[in-house]
């Protein structure tokens, strides 16, 4: 299976296509996930939503809007209010973990590997077949 990562931006409007395609492809969601890292002193979140294949296809994209989103867990973003809204309404809870920070890696595809493999690690994602 071909897990990959696509991302939709840095979470400002892209967050709202996000909750777009949780609505409307509720039956594929595998897990939802809210990625928390460091960038220095501030916390950043990515919430991201793992889909299920469609058909007889072999690709599980995951979807990401990748560390725009400040993160206060006493005072969350309304952005993220906005994501695990989506996902209460259809019966789903995001799953909140903890990264290094994009910028530890030289590229973003090397991030979106290392994230991949966390995910398979947690069996939030499934296995490499």
């Amino acid at each position: 299976m071909i897990q990959q990562f696509i991302e939709l931006g840095q979470g400002y409007g892209d967050v709202y296509e996000l909750c777009e395609l949780i609505q409307t492809n509720e039956k594929r969601i595998h897990n939802a996930i809210i990625i928390i890292s460091n960038n220095g002193e501030k916390k950043v979140a990515s919430p991201a939503v793992a889909f299920k294949p469609v058909g007889e296809s072999k690709f599980m994209p995951i979807y990401i809007c990748r560390e725009g989103i400040p993160y206060n867990p006493e005072k969350p973003s309304k952005r993220i209010e906005l994501f695990e809204q989506a996902l209460e309404r259809i019966g789903k809870k995001a799953i909140q973990m903890d990264v290094k920070h994009s910028s530890y890696y030289s590229e973003t595809a090397l991030f979106y590997n290392h994230l991949i493999g966390i995910l398979r690690l947690n069996h939030l994602i499934p296995p490499m077949q």
